[in-house]
This record gives structure tokens, sequence and C-alpha cells, in this order.
């Protein structure tokens, strides 16, 4: 099955908005962050990255959309937050669970390339949170490499922290 981008629609911008930050704040505190530092995170971010409350041509929004012209997802590309033009980023690809399996997330990331190429880009990188298994296959089966990895251990909030026989070790 093919699919192509088509620029997310002005008018349906708000709601997707809307929409992308409830979906980071769920994931943010799927890996530990408390509901309130998520909200403030995820509201920080969209509004760094849309501080005209629109897309542009480096921080683009697309429907992914099938040979039917129906939209089956969507994509978020643009540059990423370094001094660097040519380095962009995926921010976000979503594609709707009912049209999953069918290689539509690969044909989109695909398109992710080309669109982000034909702005300039010379790298295209992406975070994928630990959890989400399918999308870290997926990735790695297009090529992309892992640059770094966040680890995190939950500690009990119960008692006094054990003391250490010899002090910190530096």
């Amino acid at each position: 099955m093919t699919v192509r981008l088509v620029p997310l629609p002005r008018h349906d911008f708000p709601a997707w908005l809307s929409a992308s930050q409830t979906e980071y704040e769920a994931d943010l505190i799927a890996t530990g962050a408390t509901p309130e530092a998520a909200a403030s995170q995820a509201a920080h971010s969209l509004a760094s990255a849309f501080p005209e409350g629109q897309p542009s041509l480096t921080n683009a929004v697309f429907n992914i959309v099938d040979e039917t012209d129906t939209a089956v997802g969507y994509l978020w590309v643009g540059r990423d937050n370094s001094d660097d033009p040519t380095a962009w980023w995926i921010w976000d690809i979503v594609v709707d669970p009912a049209f999953r399996g069918r290689g539509l997330g690969r044909e989109g990331m695909r398109l992710a390339e080309e669109y982000a190429r034909s702005q300039g880009a010379a790298t295209l990188g992406l975070n994928v949170f630990g959890f989400n298994t399918t999308a870290r296959g997926l990735y790695e089966s297009l090529g992309y490499e892992t640059t770094s990895v966040k680890m995190r251990k939950q500690l009990s909030s119960g008692g006094e922290p054990e003391p250490l026989e010899n002090g910190p070790q530096g």
C-alpha cells in the first residue's frame, strides 16, 4: 500500500496540537514523570516548536494519506534543536491502530526522509521511548542507529538511604 504526505490543514492544527500534547504527556508519565511535570514539559516543548501557532516548512506536520485518500496517521518532521540547519528530526509519527501492520509507518518514514532532504537536511534523528519496542524495531530496520541511551531506576521513597561504608566514590 502506498501513502503520501499531505500538509495538515491550518484549521485542523489546533486540534492536532492539543491531541499531540496529550499523547506526549501520557508518554512522559509512562516513563515516570509526574502528571504536573509531564504537562509542563509537553506544553513548553510544543510552544517552542510552533511559536507562530502553525507549522512551517522547517517544522512541518502532515497527514499520512493512503491510496483511498484516507488519513491513516500523521507525521511531524522539522529541524532539530541544534544550531545545525542540516540536522533534522522526526518529532512524532503515528499510524492509527486500525491501519498498523501494513507498512504505512515504514512508508511514512521514507517520505519524511525525502521531505527533510528536500529542505536541506543531511541527517535525520528521532527519539523513541524504551517501552515502544515495535517502533524501535522499525527504526532499526530502516537504518537508524542508537546514538544515546537514557536509563533510570525508580527508588523507593520510604526511609533513609543506606550509608555507604567508604563514603561516596568519585
